[in-house]
């Protein structure tokens, strides 16, 4: 590699200015991505970033410039993002400065907040004679009575609390400050999102670990002291107390001077999440999340740069905290669809978090009661370490698990969406005085076609997942293009009950509150938490016994810890087993399987019902039973008959236009180009997107499968060169996703 694509200033705004230098012969092999390096720029020497190396000249030859040198240090946090940045483009596509933008968000500057603090200046007697002046007028200032007395009692005043408590007017403060009795001193003051938290009680006490939790910890820490740095997977049981084993790992990183970065899946696990840890680790921690103010963001930002700050929490997007001193990041419910960005680059926060770690020399920890297919696999194959919890920390057990067959329901004639059998342990509970919650599983419901008389879903005669309805008229596959007429009758049994299902939470609060009038109920869904606390209000007024039920979709059962729920109830099971994609099996049970665990944490008799139409499916049964091993057997099976990840890999690549011909011109030109660089790859023709038009935008995509995922990643330069020739169509653009 000759030639280093070099960012410079990367505190200006436009982050997605690069220019090409010649790496001299002195510092061939010296230079990586994130290096950090002095350039000439204009008239005048300035520090850059290396984001890429290559051997084709991009520039003039004249205008060519060689770099003047490297620095030989390990990557600050800068070089670290602009590295992850290059990393992130290469891998997931995109552009390079959607990538800057992405990884480098305290780009966006904000004012500071600063605090205003009153010293006295002068010598106290001095101060002493000023006030038996002022004492001597009939008529004189109150407010420069009470500052005086105030600062002869204590030489520092907040400026708030002058004009507050005090009543103190500005004009009274700087004629003091003039006359030289005083001094005003500006502090900067960082913007607190943990306000509420700083409050709380904090009687509070480090739980103890039992022996399985201490000897994770101490393994891992052995290994963190001895240089060791990997990825390690905890596969533990809902309640089987990872949270503490994180902080005791936690804990031992910071004691060695290092910084963590903590993920969880959704805002709504922040609250409870981060009480935990501020209880434990106090003002070394704090929050990052997209309802924060721009302000509060941008100081978090600065006190994790600054060190300030050891620890920060936060959703995806808190993976790129400018910390340079990372010893350990964690990604809790790892095997949640919430880690992979909807946005371009549409990368996934596990495999992006490795490399950060690698750039950091960090240790990664991956944690669930059930994990992802694919980081389950890497720890059989042993690219993983894993730690097992099989049993709760405490006494408690895990719920009695009873599975409803809907298609009875439908024959006894209860049409409602609410079983019998849940029905009369909602009843109970609300007699005992104990609470419940109720899970409307939505994930999937879009599009898909079923029997609701005997459950039978319309799938791809070649691809083994549902066809998606378009229109009302056409059935379609969205891996490999199949399509047929919309049918009127179930193939299976001949019910004309075929169809899409339409169910919101709205309606199930509706029929709880027709079944239940006197029950308290509470909505926990993206109409009821759109405010800056709208998941924390929810979640405390819960936990407080404000309410008897909750009523919600996947949010409810991510994490939180109800001490007294005792019944979850999940409506529609199987939903998600109808998703056209090939997770949809791993997905449902690992939301069946969430949802169960709310209930018992704290060792009372606990039931959670699964309502399905598909009682014999074996992520139904396998979650109902709490069995990820034997779920995890056949679905490894299954993908590994299918190619599918980790076996195979599928590279999507969309197409979207303001105009359908250049969308369809342009997929038929990627296909044609693709298919004779096609070795060792399948590829689809293009077809329509599962939602073919979306604010007048036309969208196809191009389904590419092969063996080796950095196969998919040439194919993925192959496309996005050929749609920037001077003899491609105009008028689309195309995006890429992996393993969707």
């Amino acid at each position: 590699m000759h030639y280093a694509d070099v960012y410079v200033d990367v505190s200006a705004t436009r982050t997605d200015q690069s220019y090409q230098y010649l790496i001299p012969e002195e510092l061939s092999g010296m230079i990586v991505p994130g290096s950090r390096v002095r350039v000439p720029f204009g008239y005048r020497s300035v520090t850059g970033y290396v984001i890429g190396l290559s051997d084709e000249l991009q520039v003039d030859p004249e205008k060519l410039r060689d770099i003047e040198s490297v620095e030989n240090e390990a990557l600050g946090s800068d070089g670290q993002l602009l590295s992850l940045a290059a990393w992130m483009h290469a891998n997931y596509g995109g552009t390079m400065s959607q990538a800057l933008r992405c990884v480098l968000p305290s780009a966006k500057k904000q004012p500071p907040r600063l605090r205003k603090i009153i010293h006295l200046a002068a010598d106290r007697q001095v101060l002493s004679d000023e006030l038996a002046v002022l004492l001597k007028r009939s008529r004189h200032s109150l407010g420069r009575e009470r500052l005086i007395r105030e600062l002869l009692e204590s030489p520092d005043i907040p400026w708030d609390e002058a004009t507050g408590r005090l009543s103190v007017s500005s004009a009274v403060i700087r004629d003091l400050e003039k006359k030289g009795l005083i001094s005003i001193e500006s502090i900067r003051s960082y913007r607190d999102p943990l306000g509420r938290m700083r409050s709380s009680d904090s009687n509070w006490t480090i739980p103890t670990l039992n022996p399985a939790q201490r000897a994770i910890a101490n393994d891992f820490a052995g290994e963190f002291d001895s240089g060791i740095r990997r990825t390690y997977l905890i596969h533990g049981v809902t309640g089987s107390g990872k949270t503490e084993v994180y902080m005791e790992m936690m804990e031992h990183v910071i004691r060695q001077g290092r910084s963590v970065i903590f993920l969880i899946p959704e805002i709504a696990l922040t609250y409870q999440t981060v009480m935990r840890l501020y209880l434990r680790f106090s003002d070394k921690v704090s929050i990052l999340h997209s309802r924060m103010s721009p302000g509060e963001r941008y100081d978090q930002l600065e006190r994790a740069r600054s060190g300030d700050i050891r620890i920060i929490v936060g959703p995806r997007s808190a993976l790129f905290t400018p910390f340079s001193d990372i010893g350990l990041i964690i990604i809790d419910e790892e095997h949640e669809s919430s880690y992979k960005s909807e946005a371009i680059p549409r990368y996934h926060a596990r495999e992006t978090a490795i490399e950060r770690a690698r750039l950091s020399g960090a240790s990664v920890v991956l944690g669930s009661a059930t994990p992802a297919v694919e980081s389950y696999y890497e720890s059989e194959t042993g690219h993983y370490k894993r730690y097992d919890l099989p049993e709760r920390a405490t006494a408690s057990s895990l719920p009695d698990v009873e599975i409803v067959d809907l298609r009875a329901e439908l024959n006894a004639g209860n049409r409602s969406i609410i079983s019998r059998r849940l029905a009369a342990l909602l009843e109970e509970r609300l007699d005992r005085g104990e609470q419940s919650m109720l899970f409307l599983n939505r994930r999937g419901m879009a599009g898909f076609v079923s029997c609701r008389a005997c459950g039978e879903v319309i799938k791809c005669p070649h691809c083994d997942v549902s066809l998606s309805l378009h229109g009302s008229q056409r059935l379609v596959c969205h891996y490999c293009g199949y399509t047929q007429p919309m049918i009127n009758a179930c193939p299976k049994c001949g019910s004309k009950y075929i169809g899409t299902m339409k169910l919101g939470t709205e309606k199930v609060e509706s029929v709880i509150r027709d079944m239940f009038p006197k029950a308290r109920t509470l909505r926990m869904d993206a109409d009821t938490t759109k405010g800056r606390e709208g998941h924390s209000k929810i979640i405390e007024t819960f936990a407080d016994h404000g309410a008897d039920i909750l009523i919600g979709t996947q949010m409810i059962v991510k994490g939180h810890d109800f001490s007294d729920v005792s019944l979850m109830g999940i409506l529609t099971a199987d939903i998600s087993l109808n998703a056209s994609d090939h997770k949809s099996s791993e997905r449902t049970f690992q939301l069946l399987t969430q949802a169960c665990g709310r209930a018992g944490r704290r060792g009372q008799n606990a039931v959670a019902v699964i309502q399905t139409y598909q009682p014999e499916h074996f992520a139904v049964v396998s979650a109902a039973g709490g069995d990820y091993r034997g779920f995890y057997k056949r679905e490894i099976s299954y993908r590994k008959l299918l190619s599918y990840p980790p076996f195979g890999h599928i590279l999507f690549i969309e197409i979207t236009s303001k105009n359908k011909d250049q969308a369809e011109r342009m997929g038929r030109y990627l296909a044609e180009i693709l298919r004779s660089r096609s070795e060792n790859a399948q590829i689809s023709d293009p077809a329509d997107c599962s939602i073919a038009r979306i604010n007048d935008v036309y969208r196809k995509q191009i389904v590419i499968r092969s063996a080796s995922y950095a196969r998919l990643v040439e194919l993925k330069d192959i496309a996005d060169r050929a749609v920037r020739d001077d003899t491609a169509p105009r008028g689309a653009d195309i995006w890429f996703d992996f393993d969707q």
